[in-house]
């Protein structure tokens, strides 16, 4: 009860500071004042205020809180063996990507099959004659 007559309160001065800028035609710092200065008052008429309250009154709340902590604590301090280690859990998920996939290999191996493998066609020879003759046109 106390905390939402303290926000009204303050949402009555905050409006009179800022008719008192509106009245020195100061009107864009009168609207940032009032907006400023209904925000305490938005958030007692939505209740906002009496959840805090009994929130900070209750025991169950804080040990709501402290649990949160625990857990924060848990993750931050697992992530920092992870990093130490060099990576954990990630670290074998790369690795076994890359032993899907032979060293010397183009292609994943799907293991045998009873086809024979294709050789792959020879690349042509190019012929850079006619490049050369430019080049030697030119004094390159």
């Amino acid at each position: 009860m106390i905390a939402e007559t303290v926000c009204s309160a303050v949402a009555a001065a905050g409006l009179g500071i800022a008719a008192v800028t509106a009245y020195r035609k100061r009107f864009l710092s009168a609207a940032r004042i009032a907006a400023y200065s209904l925000v305490p008052l938005g958030l007692v008429m939505t209740g906002v205020v009496e959840w805090l309250a009994d929130t900070a009154f209750s025991p169950v709340a804080w040990a709501g809180f402290g649990v949160l902590g625990a857990s924060w604590m848990l993750f931050a301090s697992t992530r920092a063996v992870e990093r130490r280690r060099g990576g954990g859990a990630r670290k074998e998920a790369r690795s076994a990507r890359r032993d899907a996939v032979a060293p010397a290999a183009s292609a994943p191996s799907m293991g045998s099959s009873s086809r024979p493998a294709a050789k792959p066609a020879a690349a042509p020879q190019e012929d850079f004659s006619d490049i050369e003759a430019i080049l030697k046109k030119h004094g390159i």
